[in-house]
């Protein structure tokens, strides 16, 4: 046989046993309250949760060829799930995890440098990755999303409830939740749309923000931006007393009343009005951008 087949042909082989050797899948579960708590820790790779209806957790996937095990354990009413990795030693320990839960639990899920996905959970959640993309999907629960690196997206139902989303280089992107929200992005944009809130904090430093949602009764909603535009419009009618703010930008308001300048002597505008009975407040406040604010 030709010498280069042969090489050939064992190259290939070497190849596809050493992806054998580092393909380790995982295929474990464990009996679980049916509203408990599972607490998951991942530091590389990815983590995808979905409730089902089973009072069980599940752990499917692959592990890392340098992680040393996978701990699945329950105490009382709390599941947890650690990738376990040799300490100083970052390299083969990416893992990848398709976990099930019971669909009322409550979650809290860490990692270092993965993507974190949630679906058909009920209870609360904590995530937080440092690089990496955090989706989930919020049912009526508080949701604490938190990246450094990466975006941060979360879709509700319309129940009420808390949520916070927050990351330092990535957007930040909340729809169809209600209550109580709190966005922040050092470098990136913030969107909230559909919902209507109580309390809405909305903040970036390099962005821009979108408030495209309803503003509740005796509601406080406060924009903060530092470099980026804002564009506020309300879904029903609003009742509140406005404060609105920009050191080097322009203001739009449909509702009427124009802005003024805060000096002839500098590029300001500000404007400050009331629409309805004024029961509720609104802050916007951005130093270069412009403001748009609709129903």
């Amino acid at each position: 046989m030709n010498k280069s087949i042969i090489k050939m042909l064992s190259g290939a082989v070497l190849l596809a046993t050493a992806a054998t050797a580092q393909a380790r899948e995982v295929d474990e579960s464990i009996d679980a309250a049916s509203d408990g708590q599972v607490e998951i820790i991942n530091i590389s790779g990815s983590v995808e949760v979905f409730g089902w209806s089973r009072d069980a957790v599940e752990v499917t996937g692959e592990l890392g060829d340098k992680v040393e095990e996978l701990v699945l354990e329950r105490n009382g009413d709390k599941v947890l799930v650690k990738v376990k990795v040799p300490r100083n030693n970052s390299s083969n320990i990416s893992s990848d995890l398709v976990i099930r839960v019971p669909e009322d639990s409550s979650i809290d899920v860490s990692t270092v440098s993965a993507d974190i996905t949630v679906e058909d959970v009920g209870g609360v959640q904590s995530l937080h990755t440092v690089s990496g993309d955090v989706i989930t999907e919020a049912a009526g629960s508080d949701v604490s999303a938190q990246a450094v690196s990466g975006d941060v997206e979360v879709t509700g139902d319309g129940g009420a409830a808390e949520t916070m989303a927050n990351t330092v280089s990535g957007d930040v992107s909340i729809t169809g939740v209600s209550g109580a929200v709190g966005a922040e992005a050092v470098s990136g944009d913030v969107m909230v749309q559909g919902g209507s809130f109580e309390r809405a904090n909305l903040n970036t430093v390099n962005g821009e923000i979108d408030f495209l949602a309803g503003l509740e009764d005796g509601g406080r909603l406060t924009v903060e931006s530092v470099n980026g535009d804002v564009d506020i419009r309300f879904d029903d009618g609003v009742s509140a007393r406005f404060d609105i703010e920009t050191f080097n930008g322009d203001i739009d308001n449909c509702f009427g009343p124009e802005a003024e300048r805060t000096s002839k002597y500098a590029p300001g505008w500000e404007l400050r009005f009331t629409q309805g009975d004024g029961d509720g407040r609104v802050n916007i406040s951005t130093l270069n951008g412009d403001i748009d604010l609709c129903q």
